[in-house]
């Protein structure tokens, strides 16, 4: 199994628009960000963890062409703006896009983008087949299991796709969640920033803490901030934690 990261940036990107604090980035091109979303690639499955504003470049820039199945975390729109840019693939696949996300999740999708719902849909819209996941589920060659976390006073679903886990946009996980993903063999958590403390996101030192707590071999940070430097940030954190970037592909027996 394979995962890209399509994106590891906070909801506003690293830089962020105007270029505002671009000063504080170090010319590595990992420190540049686009918002958060996950490409999975089992043998049968191509599955794509939430489509934020830069989709349609991040499907571009990886060479994804096929999708099967959509997982989105909630309902905040750096994880689901680009949710317009499905149409081609439902017209290249002739298919409607299943799409699975928490109760709230669903609900926003159907508000923000009415015109593709309805009597009144647009004939031209994506053609999304909507599902609240609440249990797990097979889907063709891959087991997926939804990870209930909370992001300040936001229900978020994390996934464990196979042997992956991975979660964005997390403040506390429920006992319940950590039976779940522990004896995955990667982790994928979100760690804002080194410093300080954040009402509704985990900082890198708490995810650390996580990650230990869990015993994962290899974890995965994501979400982080313009703040937060790359090769600096790797070279304190232990080799099992390490800081995601665009386009890194990791793969899982």
């Amino acid at each position: 199994m394979k995962l890209t990261f399509l994106g590891t940036g906070t909801s506003m990107g690293v830089p962020i628009a105007g270029g505002f604090g671009r000063e504080q980035i170090e010319p590595d091109p990992r420190n540049n960000r686009w918002r958060c979303s996950a490409w999975i690639q089992s043998e049968e499955t191509s599955i794509i963890i939430d489509t934020g504003p830069e989709f349609r470049l991040q499907t571009l820039r990886a060479g994804l062409n096929h999708i099967d199945l959509v997982l989105i975390t909630h309902e905040h729109m750096d994880h689901i703006a680009g949710l317009d840019d499905l149409r081609p693939f439902c017209y290249k696949q002739n298919q409607s896009m299943p799409v699975y996300s928490t109760r709230e999740g669903v609900e926003a999708i159907r508000r923000r983008f009415d015109y593709m719902f309805g009597p009144d849909r647009y004939s031209g819209a994506a053609s999304l087949d909507l599902h609240e996941m609440t249990e797990p589920m097979t889907f063709r060659d891959v087991t997926i299991t939804p990870l209930p976390v909370r992001h300040g006073r936001v229900d978020v679903l994390g996934f464990r796709v196979g042997d992956i886990s991975y979660l964005t946009d997390v403040k506390s996980i429920p006992d319940k969640t950590k039976e779940r993903i522990k004896g995955s063999k990667l982790l994928v958590l979100s760690g804002l920033r080194w410093r300080p403390e954040h009402p509704t996101h985990m900082t890198i030192p708490e995810a650390v803490e996580i990650a230990d707590e869990l015993e994962i071999p290899q974890t995965y940070l994501v979400h982080m901030n313009g703040f937060v430097n790359h090769a600096e940030s790797n070279k304190k954190l232990p080799g099992y934690v390490q800081l995601a970037y665009d386009q890194l592909t990791v793969e899982v027996d």
